[in-house]
Formats: structure tokens, sequence, C-alpha cells
């Protein structure tokens, strides 16, 4: 195995899994919690994202397929999808790049209509796959989400462009658009996503 990427709460590696390209997400102990608590906790947080995976799929939006769930290791194996994350699209500024936030903006609002939230929605934890959005990463995320929940999404999406993607930062609009037009909820989600930025503003 090869390690990916390594962060406070996991450990990502590349790994085969019945001859398939995969990645292991490995959740890390915590030396500083109780043993079994440790334990408890990490496998239950690995549980919940495979079942957010599995659900957000069944919603319509692309996800990596989980092919296991160790509860022994806290760890998931899953699909690996080949394909650049949307952070270096938009910071080359691909010619089809409002393309690409139309369908961020679909595949979100699939996403919301089910009650889902993502939880650190941001252009790294998304992969262009061909002409396809791939959302990653639900550590954080909920089902049944709340309004608030929702509204972290946008918010966190809305800052990604503001800062990171200021160069293009327009095509957020583009896809704002996209998922108002396909979320009949999406004008309050959105309400509540300005109501967090003001929030953060004056406090």
């Amino acid at each position: 195995m090869r390690t990916i990427a390594r962060g406070a709460e996991a450990l990502v590696s590349s790994a085969k899994f019945l001859d398939m390209d995969a990645i292991i997400k490995s959740r890390l102990p915590k030396s500083y919690r109780d043993a079994e608590l440790d334990s408890s906790l990490r496998n239950a947080r690995s549980r919940k994202e495979a079942r957010l995976l599995r659900e957000a799929r069944l919603a319509g939006v692309r996800t990596p397929y989980v092919y296991d769930v160790d509860t022994h290791d806290a760890s998931i194996t899953m699909e690996f999808i080949v394909g650049p994350k949307i952070r270096d699209v938009l910071a080359n500024d691909m010619p089809d790049a409002r393309v690409v936030c139309e369908n961020i903006g679909r595949a979100l609002a699939k996403l919301h209509s089910k009650g889902i939230s993502h939880g650190d929605l941001t252009t790294s934890n998304m992969i262009l796959e061909g002409e396809e959005v791939c959302l990653i990463d639900f550590s954080l995320g909920n089902m049944p989400a709340s309004e608030e929940d929702l509204g972290v999404d946008i918010h966190l999406l809305r800052r990604a462009f503001m800062s990171a993607h200021s160069e293009v930062a327009e095509l957020f609009d583009s896809l704002i658009s996209s998922y108002l037009s396909h979320n009949p909820g999406g004008k309050a989600v959105l309400a509540k996503a300005d109501e967090i930025q003001k929030r953060g503003r004056y406090t």
C-alpha cells in the first residue's frame, strides 16, 4: 500500500481489492481517549461514512463504491476514482469550468433533496471523472441533515470560491442557479447559508 493522504483523523492509502484499484481510508487511533471508547467511535464513524456514500449514490450522486468496511481496523475500502480534483480544474480555469460548476450544483441539489449533507464541501473533496462530478470524503456528513447542515454546505462552497478560486468566483452564480433549478427546497437552504455567513461576519 502507498499513502496518498494523511489528515488529523484518517490515513488514505492506495490498494488492490479483488484485482481492482482501490483506496483504504483508516481512521487513526487517538491515544488520549480510552481505548475501548476510541475503537467504538472510530468504527461508528466509518460505518456512518460508508452509509452516507451509499445513500448519496442512491440519490443519483456519483460517489466511490464501498467495497468493504473493516470494523476491527475502523477502515473503509472503496473505489479509486480517476480524475483531477475540482480544485485543480478551477485553478487552471479550464474552458468547460462553467459546465463543471453547473454539474456541481446539480449533484449538490440531488444530495440535499434527499436530506443528506456533505459537511466538508470544498473543491478538494470533488473529483472530475470524465464529465461527472464525484463527491468524496463524507466524514462530517449527516442524514437526516438539518437545514443548518445543508446551509453549511453552501456556505463552505461559497467561501472556497471567494478565497481559493477568486479568479473564477463569478462561476459560483452558475453553480447556485443549477442548484436552485434542481432542488425545490434550495431557496430556503440558500437563505440559511446567507444567515450563516452574516453570523461569521458580525461575531
